[in-house]
Parts: structure tokens; C-alpha cells; sequence
């Protein structure tokens, strides 16, 4: 990541950026906005919950789960992988 371009740091750091607002929006959405009665688990109001306003509900929590699998894969590829990789090598021969 060091010898990156600098509109290509740009871009990594704007996906991130992205996969990260896209987490915080959908957990907002699914916690606070579309809601039964009271907060935090629905449990038995989810029986008095309308089909639509649930179905909505749950369109938002796959969109933020999506969200933090897109994000933790992202992130693996880009920083722990070349972590990874670079600590377990072999020392070159030149060194």
C-alpha cells in the first residue's frame, strides 16, 4: 500500500469510506427507522409488524450485512493479506 499511486490511495481509502457508511446507514435504518413499537429486538411484535414495513426491515439488515462482508473481504484482500504475505516470506537472497 506504501508505493501505491496516489489517486489509487484515494480510491482505497473512498471504498472504505463507502463500505463503512454503507454499514452505519443500514444498521441506522434497521435499529431506529423501520421499527415495531419499542426498540431493540422485535420478538412478538413482529406477528403485529405489516408485511411491508418487515420486509423492509429486512431488505435493510441483508443490505448491511452485504455491506460488512463486502468490507471485511476488502479489507482482507487489501491489508491483512499483503501483511500476511510480506511477514511469512522467505529473506531474499540479496539482503
Amino acid at each position: 500500500m506504501k508505493n501505491l499511486p496516489g489517486f489509487l490511495k484515494a480510491l482505497h481509502w473512498l471504498i472504505v469510506i463507502n463500505l463503512v457508511i454503507q454499514v452505519l446507514y443500514g444498521a441506522y435504518m434497521v435499529f431506529f427507522v423501520v421499527t415495531g413499537e419499542g426498540s431493540g429486538p422485535l420478538w412478538g411484535q413482529a406477528l403485529d409488524m405489516p408485511f411491508e414495513k418487515m420486509v423492509t426491515r429486512r431488505l435493510y439488515a441483508l443490505e448491511t450485512w452485504v455491506a460488512i462482508v463486502g468490507l471485511s473481504l476488502y479489507l482482507g484482500l487489501t491489508e491483512i493479506l499483503p501483511r500476511l504475505l510480506k511477514t511469512n516470506s522467505p529473506p531474499s537472497e540479496n539482503s
